[in-house]
């Protein structure tokens, strides 16, 4: 009896999420069904590159390799990336890049890119370490956990990463707005982390701006296909600059990457029909 009853449970769901899957209307399940794509295809990649990543531990070039599988579900997914400037990134040099964060999908933008920068550790808060396979992997793949509550540790995690940035020219990738922002007119306001590590190192600041995800549309359960520009603007140099420069050059930093995100978004808004289904319409 239970086994029909389950069957029965098993086949309702399963027409009910191809009928959503197919709808032409937008839902709730399609919209998820994106990400969750990305994520499943993440963990398995993960998974199959753990054993490689065991016996080079730590190495960034790892994140490069797993990075170069994983971008190819952006065609599924059906996003294009757009990198401008990227010689910026292609010198073989320690720096910081910092850029903004929008979305979880901010990742596959960086893995699309990788090639690019070559030697990348990027900063993740300590909570995505849990979630595994994808936070092993991710570990052993050079990617840096810090505890954001703890500002301490956190600093003194990064101090040390630093070091090797410096001996390896190694690029460290951080999103100072410290969470994603899902405002499409403007950045939230930038923490001082990333800048105190530029300045101490003595290593230059890489702004790098990601336009705004128009295709996106959480309230309307929208994920239409589309396309993102990632523009590197120019470095930005903290050689002689002392921790009390910092404010400054943060600000600094903040009003050229708002102003270059502005402009990217006009760009892209601007391309789009008068009634395409922004989030910022409701």
């Amino acid at each position: 009896m239970w086994d029909v009853i389950v069957y029965v449970c098993v086949i309702t769901m399963a027409t009910y999420i191809l009928k959503q899957l197919f709808s032409e209307t937008p839902n709730n399940v399609k919209f998820q069904s994106k990400f969750l794509v990305f994520y499943i295809w993440t963990s398995v990649v993960a998974l199959v590159m753990l054993p490689f990543f065991v016996f080079n531990q730590k190495n960034v070039k790892n994140s490069l390799y797993g990075a170069q599988i994983i971008k190819h579900i952006t065609k599924l997914i059906e996003i294009k990336w757009h990198l401008r400037n990227g010689q910026i990134l292609a010198e073989d040099r320690g720096a910081v890049i910092v850029s903004n964060h929008q979305s979880t999908i901010d990742i596959l933008g960086l893995f699309n890119i990788w090639h690019v920068a070559v030697k990348v550790a990027a900063v993740a808060r300590k909570e995505l370490f849990y979630v595994w396979p994808f936070g092993l992997s991710a570990y052993l793949a050079g990617v840096v956990f810090i505890d954001r509550n703890n500002s301490k540790d956190a600093y003194k995690t990064l101090e040390a990463t630093s070091e090797v940035m410096i001996k390896n020219k190694t690029k460290l990738w951080l999103f100072p707005e410290g969470t994603r922002n899902r405002d499409f007119t403007k950045l939230l306001p930038f923490r001082k982390g990333a800048f105190n590590i530029a300045v101490a190192a003595q290593v230059p600041i890489l702004p790098v701006v990601i336009s705004p995800y128009y295709f996106i549309n959480r309230k309307k359960y929208i994920f239409n296909k589309g396309h993102a520009i990632i523009q590197c603007l120019e470095p930005i140099p903290t050689a002689g600059l002392t921790m009390d420069d910092v404010p400054t050059l943060k600000d600094k930093v903040q009003n050229i990457m708002e102003l270059a995100y502005k402009e990217l978004s006009k760009e892209v808004l601007n391309a789009l029909p008068q009634d395409y289904p922004l989030a910022t319409q409701d």
